[in-house]
């Protein structure tokens, strides 16, 4: 099979049959053989019902519903799970991507040989304030940190080796970030196209503002877990032992001056007035807490176990 198109999807019972159609000449013109597995994600309209009817009509259809809302990026690893082709492409149900950008990004994968391209909405039809300036921001601040040098980290149309997908962990809220773990697990060919942009046809945006406060949040996360994910007590355990060295070394500081008054005969003042033995007790017991922590977080690593992120109700032909 050449191609999986993976559709994460909420409330967009109105824009599936024509984006369904779209999708269906792209592949007939192409020549490809394909399947379109739209995941359901937890939709309170029509969107199941209307993609059983696909199902119905197209045996390439397949579907995944899932109990309740649990976000996009369960809904992607659902998809990568279940995906059979040769590429992997990811796109948006709201018709703002363009399935005529289909070939383009398999050529890329199949002909210029990289692992992933991902696509970037050079001219958006968004609101300025609402999403153009903040997405700038938070695509700025991506590359700074991550080190992947694209310009649209948010853009939901995507395309992947299927043993890119199969090899990355998409959980929480990372989906804006695979390029960075497909980078993370080994996958450093990474591409990027200018792609159409197209505005909101049907129903209204699930996305806020809040998204780039989670997106700044789960940036620190993806940094922390690239640097020290593997080895925690690398980090807290490096910390740890500084501040109880700091702590070991103002409690030395307070005994040598206790000792040498003693000795010079001076008036000695009792050590719990002495600011230092409070800076000795504080970073002695944060230097022990850091400690613990890394201690902690090595236990954790080793013996965690795989936890259900999400629960499906249904699924079609799959």
């Amino acid at each position: 099979m050449n191609l999986s198109i993976i559709i994460p999807l909420l409330n967009e019972q109105e824009s599936l049959p024509e984006l369904h159609s779209w999708i269906v000449k792209v592949m007939k013109e192409n020549n490809f053989s394909y399947e379109v597995i739209f995941i359901d994600d937890g939709s309170t309209d029509n969107s199941w019902k209307t993609i059983e009817q696909l199902s119905a009509e197209n045996p390439n259809v397949k579907g995944i519903r899932f109990l309740r809302n649990y976000g996009k990026s369960q809904a992607l690893h659902a998809g990568f799970a279940k995906a059979q082709g040769d590429v992997i492409i990811t796109m948006d149900a709201d018709l703002q991507d363009s399935p005529d950008e289909i070939p383009g990004l398999f050529s890329m994968i199949t002909i210029d040989n990289y692992d992933l391209v991902s696509g970037w909405k050079k001219k958006r039809y968004d609101s300025v304030v609402s999403k153009n300036l903040p997405s700038k921001l938070f695509n700025w601040a991506a590359r700074k940190t991550s080190g992947v040098q694209l310009n649209d980290f948010n853009c939901g149309l995507k395309a992947y080796k299927n043993i890119v997908v199969k090899n990355v962990e998409v959980s929480g809220e990372m989906h804006r970030y695979i390029p960075v773990l497909a980078k993370n697990a080994g996958f450093g060919n990474i591409g990027e196209k200018v792609v159409i942009h197209q505005a909101r046809k049907y129903g209204s945006t699930k996305f806020g503002m809040e998204r780039f406060i989670n997106g700044f949040l789960d940036l620190i996360t993806i940094w922390f877990i690239s640097k020290f994910g593997k080895r925690p007590m690398h980090l807290f355990g490096a910390l740890g032992v500084v501040m109880f060295l700091i702590g070991f070394l103002s409690a030395g500081y307070i005994g040598i001056m206790k000792l040498y008054k003693i000795y010079t005969h001076e008036d000695a003042i009792l050590v719990t007035n002495n600011p230092w033995f409070y800076i000795a007790l504080t970073t002695m017991i944060i230097g022990t807490q850091l400690f613990l922590a890394g201690f902690l977080g090595e236990i954790i690593l080793r013996t965690k176990n795989n936890e259900e992120r999400y629960k499906i109700s249904k699924e079609l032909n799959l």
